[in-house]
């Protein structure tokens, strides 16, 4: 279990990340100045999903689909949310439904092994 919530912390962090280097822009003027320090973000990021995906694939015994739905739902999650706080931005129907939905996957892949 220790390996799942691991994988998941890292795809939520990397997922984070990748919020503020794509849409740092809209928020910070530095950020919208600097693209090539935007840009170098990429190299921690790529290793943070690395070891995500590394994590939920040892835990899922080798099997490689969990960790994509979970890197997914966690993108959705983490993207609703910042994107809620930094840019004012409301869920509407479909956007909850559509959140609702990543968690179940997430459920769905923590509890039906």
């Amino acid at each position: 279990m220790k390996s799942l919530f691991l994988g998941i912390l890292l795809f939520t962090i990397g997922q984070t990340a990748v919020w503020f280097q794509t849409n740092g822009q809209f928020i910070s003027p530095w950020m919208k100045n600097n693209p090539m320090v935007m840009a170098f973000l990429g190299v921690p990021i790529s290793f943070a999903y690395i070891f995500a995906t590394a994590y939920v694939v040892e835990y899922y015994e080798g099997d490689l689909w969990p960790s994509r739905l979970i890197g997914f739902a966690a993108g959705i999650v983490s993207f609703s949310f910042l994107t809620y706080m930094y840019m004012g931005e409301g869920l509407s129907l479909k956007t909850l439904i559509t959140l609702i939905l990543a968690i179940i996957i997430v459920l769905i892949q923590v509890f039906y092994k």
